[in-house]
């Protein structure tokens, strides 16, 4: 049986308030959309299905980090910032993996995490869609998971740059709806295997 992590990616003070030191405006677009999928995960999860999980992202910097050099100060440990918006705050029993670096994967227990829970699929969300979201799945595929991203589900700073982050996703990953990924499931099909455009291209 398939077993599939959602992982939602940033969605954060710093990136999505527009008082946050690195706001990407994309992320108010995307909002409304990851509260309806993460609802539809946890009505799943609580009739009792376990082959969808939702993992946190949450980008976790220490106060004078490397990544400060090239980038302004941002989503601090322990700061406003660096905690979850409150439209998507995580629920009691969904993992929350800290992190320093653009991947999820980088130097976190996130695969850890999910190979001892069984997961083969990892489904990508949330903010930058070029950078974070990008290195994420690419560092998913490294470690052999099938990786599926969610184009309503992510977005950048602007439109040019979710669409070339799309674009460069759509070489290794599945490209398909939030729609087209629930409504997989729910003909009892795998995402991976059954749903969205069989063509999976970004013109």
């Amino acid at each position: 049986m398939t077993r599939h992590a959602i992982l939602v990616i940033d969605m954060l003070n710093d990136f999505a308030n527009e008082k946050g030191a690195l706001y990407c405006p994309g992320a108010a677009r995307i909002t409304k959309n990851l509260q309806e999928l993460l609802k539809w995960a946890r009505d799943r999860k609580a009739e009792g299905k376990d082959d969808v999980q939702i993992v946190h992202i949450q980008e976790a910097h220490r106060e004078d980090d490397a990544d400060f050099r090239v980038r302004p100060r941002h989503a601090v440990r322990g700061t406003w910032g660096s905690d979850f918006i409150e439209e998507l705050y995580p629920e009691r029993g969904e993992y929350i993996v800290p992190k320093r670096r653009h991947s999820g994967f980088a130097y976190t227990d996130l695969d850890l995490y999910l190979r001892e829970e069984g997961i083969d699929t990892v489904v990508v969300t949330g903010v930058w869609t070029n950078v974070c979201v990008r290195s994420t799945a690419t560092d998913a595929l490294a470690r052999a998971y099938k990786v599926i991203t969610l184009s309503d589900g992510c977005d950048s700073k602007t439109e040019e740059m979710h669409e070339y982050g799309l674009k460069d996703l759509s070489i290794f990953s599945k490209v398909m709806t939030i729609d087209e990924y629930i409504d997989a499931w729910q003909k009892g099909l795998d995402p991976w295997e059954g749903g969205g455009d069989p063509e999976n291209k970004v013109e």
